[in-house]
């Protein structure tokens, strides 16, 4: 049935079942004041028997009872405490306003643990704003002298209301006031200030100059006279032109003569019981306030407070949220030898900004480099917290030199812990910038884009594992050849899929957008890594720009992750076969030599031939051949000793009489740091040395070329 239909009982009765479902409530009354003798008369009832509603029939307006404490205040009010005996928690009272004020008043019992949270506070206002604007709402209410202005004033009330209750933070707050209050009194200037330790901080203002902002920002209360005063009684103050503020205020004459206004309502922001803040509507001229006006803006305050608390904890909520999500995610990604990298995360629409999106860059040995990108299922702080976790153990199994798919393994079981509704897909890609080479594992994820040098696009038409937690190990390995300079796009499903397109039409658009892009020519013809970085960021904000235009309307969180991959130049790389017996060390030292005197690296020749004669001993003493010794030159000094065993090395802890057993302990010493890394069916041994500065090996500076 239309509003308009709606008459009398019918919108009482209808608002009264609205009201008692939104706070899950027990039953509700609705009271119509009587402005002659100030009484409340019981006009409708819902959920009640006959008796129990009969006890609250005729209500003065000076008892002390829900209902008539919620007239006096012109504000929704709760009362804990069982009024009429059938076993309520307590009653919300909000009043039911018309043109020359309140005309009578909702009332729901509750049964919940406490009062209405703010939602429900906002819902209730917007029933009894609908109830007081609706022509005949309340039965018996005599038409006042200008009803037609009185309707529209309770229409825009209800408008407030609504665009008050889908406000999410303090700004929206602020610019629902501007838009549904000002223009209907003509005001051109608004400020909203909300009181933290003393002093009055401004949160939103329109029609006044910064200067004028930031003088009165943060000011204290005991300072400011006017404010004090309102704040104090909790009652408005209607200044009507620059001599009435001079003759009330007489001390705040300096804030009067730089002030663009002439004439002003200082209204309090009451939530919970407590002034929370003031509301200034202002005016370029001098003006008077007719009583209904007065009336009309200190209910608006009334109302706008509730909104405005709410909207206070949602920013703190919102800046906690934001803070976790930066420490989740990486604040940087690095910058590595063989991979530049820039990446967007994009929360789902206005929730709580955080989600289970997460993408990472982690350095390998070898200057190898891990890319990762992952979706926990759903988003907010549960999933984000999941996603902490995961990260996690993605850079522990990482730091092990895990494969891919055993990897996953280990993830897998981790997901599967956490519960059987806990799932995540996962893309987890290992860069080998000297053999040119990616290995991949797909768990439910959408698979890379590829960009090759010479521009081309595409992606591996490979079928992906079931996302972590649903999946069977083995996980598969998959393969890609990548040629010096080509790049990897990595997304989450939120980026390329939509209610309008599924995820193989947004890979499509994806891939045409890279195709068509000027940032990708520059990114692959970058002259150094800054310029790289910059180039990546500015494609990065090209994708998202283009796919996800309105990212604020969005309801899933998306990432991006595009990672500039470089191989190893063939110089930066020597290698020599060695024999399984203990000629074995010597010829590794030879080797040794002989390369770093072709890279100038002579300073390091004594640390490495130690470095290289315990790795290849302890290969020739304790593991198998075939050895291999390889040496690569990037920001450090790599060294590689290969052998046929699958034994782990560890450090043993030597005492004095002990003839052996500090090979390990000497290589770390001699090291920046060491590790082992598993083939299929071979190991690693690998050491990294910093470079020695270019003026230590006589080589001149970079501030001397």
């Amino acid at each position: 049935m239309a509003t308009e239909e709606l008459r009398g009982t019918q919108v009482l009765n209808l608002a009264l079942r609205q009201a008692t479902t939104c706070v899950d409530g027990m039953a509700a009354l609705a009271h119509r004041r009587d402005s002659a003798t100030g009484r409340l008369r019981l006009v409708a009832a819902s959920g009640l028997a006959a008796a129990s509603a009969q006890i609250w029939a005729d209500l003065r307006e000076e008892q002390d009872v829900a209902p008539a404490c919620a007239v006096r205040r012109g504000a929704l009010i709760w009362v804990g405490g069982d009024s009429l005996g059938i076993g309520a928690v307590g009653t919300a009272a909000v009043p039911l306003l018309g043109a020359d004020g309140p005309v009578g008043v909702l009332s729901v019992f509750t049964a919940g643990v406490g009062e209405p949270d703010e939602v429900q506070q906002s819902f209730l206002y917007a029933v009894a704003a609908w109830v007081g604007g609706c022509p005949d709402g309340v039965p018996g209410t005599p038409p006042g002298p200008d009803s037609t202005a009185g309707r529209e004033r309770a229409v825009r009330m209800g408008r407030l209301t609504a665009a008050l209750a889908e406000a999410a933070t303090t700004q929206d707050v602020v610019r629902a006031f501007a838009d549904h209050v000002m223009p209907p009194f003509a005001a051109d200037g608004l400020v909203f200030e909300v009181v933290e330790r003393g002093r009055l901080y401004v949160v939103g203002s329109a029609g006044y100059p910064s200067e004028f902002i930031r003088m009165i920002d943060a000011m204290p209360i005991a300072a400011n006279t006017t404010v004090h005063d309102v704040m104090q009684t909790r009652t408005p103050r209607f200044v009507e032109s620059k001599a009435e503020f001079d003759r009330l205020y007489p001390t705040m004459d300096h804030l009067n003569e730089r002030s663009p206004k002439q004439a002003w309502a200082f209204l309090p922001l009451i939530a919970s019981g407590r002034a929370i803040g003031l509301c200034v509507v202002s005016f370029s001229q001098p003006r008077t306030f007719s009583d209904e006006q007065r009336t009309w803006l200190t209910a608006l305050s009334s109302l706008v407070g509730q909104a405005l608390e709410r909207a206070r904890l949602y920013d703190v909520e919102h800046a906690r949220a934001q803070e976790l999500q930066r420490g989740l995610l990486p604040r940087t990604l690095p910058r590595l030898p063989a991979a530049s990298a820039a990446a967007r995360y994009l929360p789902a629409g206005r929730g709580e900004e955080v989600g289970g999106d997460w993408y990472d860059l982690i350095p390998l040995s070898a200057d190898r480099v891990a890319i990762v990108i992952g979706d926990v299922m759903g988003h907010g702080i549960t999933e984000a917290a999941t996603m902490g976790r995961l990260r996690t153990a993605v850079r522990t199994l990482a730091d092990l030199d895990m494969p891919p798919d055993e990897l996953f393994s280990r993830l897998n079981d981790l997901v599967s812990d956490l519960g059987e509704d806990s799932y995540a897909t996962c893309l987890y890609a290992v860069f080998d910038p000297v053999a040119h080479t990616c290995s991949y594992t797909l768990a439910g994820h959408p698979p890379p884009v590829v960009v090759h040098p010479d521009g081309s696009v595409h992606s591996p038409d490979v079928v992906p594992d079931p996302p972590l937690g649903a999946a069977v190990p083995p996980f598969d390995t998959h393969q890609l050849h990548l040629p010096a300079e080509s790049m990897l796009v990595l997304c989450t499903d939120g980026l390329v899929e939509s209610s309008t397109r599924d995820v193989d039409q947004g890979l499509a658009e994806l891939r045409h957008i890279l195709a068509d892009s000027q940032d990708l020519t520059a990114c692959l013809e970058a002259a150094d890594q800054d310029e790289d970085v910059r180039c990546l960021e500015h494609l990065c904000d090209t994708v998202v720009s283009a796919l996800l235009p309105d990212s604020g309307q969005t309801n899933d969180d998306a990432a991006l992750l595009i990672v500039h991959a470089r191989s190893t130049p063939v110089g930066d790389v020597a290698s020599c076969d060695l024999p399984e017996d203990p000629r074995a060390a010597g010829q590794a030292r030879e080797f040794v030599r002989e390369q770093l005197a072709v890279w100038g690296l002579d300073d390091l020749v004594i640390t490495t031939e130690l470095l290289v004669s315990e790795l290849v001993g302890n290969v020739v003493r304790h593991a198998k051949g075939p050895i291999c010794l390889r040496l690569l030159r990037s920001r450090s000094l790599i060294c590689e000793v290969y052998d046929g065993s699958l034994t782990t090395p560890r450090i043993r802890h030597a005492t004095y009489t002990d003839e052996g057993g500090r090979g390990l302990q000497l290589i770390a010493a001699l090291s920046r740091r060491w590790g082992a890394r598993y083939l299929h069916d071979s190991k690693c041994i690998w050491t990294e040395q910093d470079l020695p500065h270019p003026a230590a090996s006589g080589e001149p500076s970079t501030d001397q070329q």
